[in-house]
């Protein structure tokens, strides 16, 4: 199946290629290496609606299709990871608010999060749990009009930024995946708190941290969806995260194609340039293969998703994930090859590329996770 952009979502990527090139790499291995957050090229991005382009116009947003939002996560992280993720990640829980959330959730939450004034975070791993949803720990009890929350959630992407969280609870324990909750709770409740992760191997720009839930009350309002219904609500959207991981992986894959492209046609040896050895020439041809092939998966995964094709979506969601998380660290690792010595060292990108295109693998459901995915459609 080919893919032709339309002329509208060709310029959505010169717009973000052009931003990343400008305003991105610059600073890019400064904030890998301090680890501080991006907040100044944040707000940069929300006023070029890159940040959550899916929030609909009606609350502020850019209202774009899941395919224009898949290239402006590529090309953000083709201009650096660690702050790709910073802008990509701002609205991590939207979705989940604009599908199920009550009104009010999405007049006072989604134009904050579209113009840049707030961010959000989904909070649905723990320190025991993370494939496994079913089995979280965090508790929600009712008390009065009300519910009261417990526990501890890990590895959260915006953590200590987000103004508001969209945490998965178990309501009824003995349930299952049957009885789980999710919530609408705002960061600056009493008893809520979040410890920042600093010691990342990559993508060091994005916020990560472990909350910490003690007797977090909210009132019944801020239940998202229906009690006990978290877990369905919450499939309906895991295919969107494989995708926008999937774009993830294309864009830290390009970036070393296209470092190890330029230092290849630089680099001199043996009285030429390494580009014109067939050992080079080769490797490099299998890299911009394998990039190519994973970003035509991951625009079909998009497209299915956008045109509500359920089963192939969910599919091909996990087809891509898997095919661009797992040859981005491969297409990484070769330009490390192609840079020599000079690739093991801050002095190139590469390196950085390597690193943050690990984080691929794991989350949003790990490469064997999207395995059984795959599998269980397509066989008994």
């Amino acid at each position: 199946m080919a893919f032709e952009l339309t002329d509208e979502q060709r310029a959505i990527r010169t717009a973000v290629r052009e931003f990343a090139s400008d305003e991105i790499e610059p600073v890019a291995a400064e904030h890998d290496e301090t680890g501080d957050y991006p907040e100044e090229l944040v707000q940069k991005a929300a006023e070029l609606d890159f940040i959550a382009p899916h929030i609909p116009t009606e609350y502020g947003g850019a209202g774009m299709d899941t395919l224009s939002s898949t290239i402006i996560t590529e090309e953000l992280w083709r201009g650096d990871p660690g702050i790709g993720s910073a802008i990509g990640s701002r609205g991590f829980g939207t979705t989940m608010i604009r599908k199920f959330g009550d009104e009010w959730m999405k007049e006072e939450w989604l134009p904050r999060v579209a113009n840049g004034d707030a961010a959000t975070a989904s909070a649905i791993s723990e320190p025991a749990h993370g494939s496994n949803v079913a089995g979280i720990e965090t508790r929600a009890e009712r008390d009065g009009d009300g519910f009261v929350i417990n526990g501890n959630k890990m590895w959260i992407t915006n953590g200590t930024v987000a103004d508001v969280a969209v945490v998965m609870t178990k309501t009824s324990p003995s349930e299952g995946h049957r009885g789980i909750t999710a919530f609408l709770v705002p960061t600056d409740l009493d008893g809520f708190s979040a410890e920042k992760i600093d010691n990342k191997l990559g993508i060091r720009a994005s916020d990560l941290a472990e909350l910490i839930l003690d007797d977090v009350r909210v009132p019944e309002e801020n239940v998202i969806g229906e009690v006990d219904e978290g877990f369905y609500q919450l499939m309906e959207f895991f295919a969107d995260g494989r995708v926008s991981v999937a774009a993830q992986a294309v864009g830290a894959a390009q970036a070393a194609l296209d470092a190890a492209k330029d230092y290849a046609t630089d680099r001199e040896q043996f009285d030429q340039k390494i580009a014109e050895f067939q050992g080079i020439r080769h490797k490099i041809a299998e890299m911009a293969t394998n990039v190519e092939a994973a970003r035509s998966l991951t625009y079909r995964a998009a497209t299915n998703l956008q045109q509500g094709d359920d089963e192939t979506a969910r599919k091909l969601a996990s087809m891509a994930k898997l095919f661009a998380s797992e040859h981005a660290v491969d297409v990484a690792d070769e330009a490390i090859q192609v840079h020599g010595g000079a690739g093991y060292v801050t002095d190139h990108p590469v390196e950085r590329y390597y690193r943050d295109a690990r984080i691929t693998k794991i989350y949003e459901g790990t490469s064997e996770i999207q395995k059984n995915i795959v599998a269980d459609t397509l066989l008994p």
